[in-house]
């Protein structure tokens, strides 16, 4: 193959990974441009500021607990919808009288807007009319009202939950192509062997699904790290302050306190840190691929 023939494919390729790059490094030079400069509330730049913006931030002890409460956010949501799909993957996986309207049924949330979603639960846990409440009330699990967003600790436990349902239809959709992928020759083999059923998931489902474990562990780390209805919607980050992660901080620096500077800070080490997990991952996928 000659030197022209092996170029034509990149060059094929060249006008969409050039936009691809003006649609990525554009906005992010930009951020970099507000985030060491002093900014008005008009996104005008008054000058270099030698990076005051993130030293303010790490002065910051709301900053500080947002990126605390970010990563408790990430791993909590991430891994509860990870340890709940697995199961419902495995049932409805199954060849079942009804299973075709269980996965529709189990998919409608994924159909619905996140923030309408949020909305609905938002109203669910109102703590003087709220349907978890009335529920509660009626099976006699409670006798009195909970105030289920009055408190951080609470609001933030039914964010988390909250989460994992919306991120779990999701999550059982990449786990159903994997199982489907995988030749039931193995498990009629496994089982004229004598394997039990949890023999047969511990040695051939769960590591025929680890590569669909992978890529729905870096998807769901990224959509849900940045995730901003569901805390928006409920508590807007309150009550002071106390359910805030990284991205609501940031929209409210940026939109409700004017400090645009500080909110293009924030966005740049969100960025870095989702950065070093992607590269902390592909090194990894790449070790173990090798191996």
């Amino acid at each position: 193959m000659t030197s022209r023939q092996t170029a034509i494919p990149y060059l094929l390729i060249l006008p969409s990974l050039v936009l691809a790059a003006a649609i990525i490094f554009w906005p992010v030079g930009s951020l970099i441009e507000i985030a060491t400069n002093d900014v008005n509330r008009f996104g005008q730049l008054k000058g270099w500021n030698d990076f005051a913006n993130f030293s303010a931030l790490f002065a910051n002890a709301d900053f500080i607990s947002a990126l605390w409460r970010t990563g408790l956010w990430t791993v909590l949501v991430v891994g509860g919808a990870l340890l709940v799909s697995v199961p419902v993957a495995l049932i409805l996986n199954e060849d079942f009288y009804g299973r075709d309207i269980a996965r529709v049924i189990l998919m409608l949330p994924w159909a619905v807007s996140l923030t309408m979603t949020a909305v609905v639960w938002r109203w669910s846990l109102n703590g003087e009319s709220g349907m978890l409440n009335s529920a509660l009330m009626g099976l006699g699990i409670i006798s009195e009202n909970v105030q289920w967003l009055a408190s951080g600790d609470l609001a933030f436990a039914m964010q988390v939950l909250i989460g994992i349902l919306v991120t779990v239809p999701f999550t059982t959709t990449i786990f159903l192509g994997g199982l489907s992928s995988i030749p039931q020759d193995l498990y009629e083999a496994s089982a004229l062997e004598g394997a039990s059923r949890l023999q047969q998931f511990r040695h051939i489902t769960l590591p025929l699904l680890k590569p669909f474990i992978n890529i729905a562990l870096v998807l769901n780390t990224i959509y849900v790290f940045n995730s901003f209805p569901i805390i928006w919607v409920t508590t807007q980050g309150g009550p002071a302050n106390s359910t805030d992660i990284l991205v609501t901080h940031l929209y409210k620096l940026g939109f409700r306190i004017g400090k645009l500077g500080e909110a293009s800070a924030v966005s740049l080490i969100m960025l870095a840190i989702l950065l070093v997990f992607t590269i902390i991952y592909v090194r990894l996928a790449m070790k173990e691929r090798e191996a």
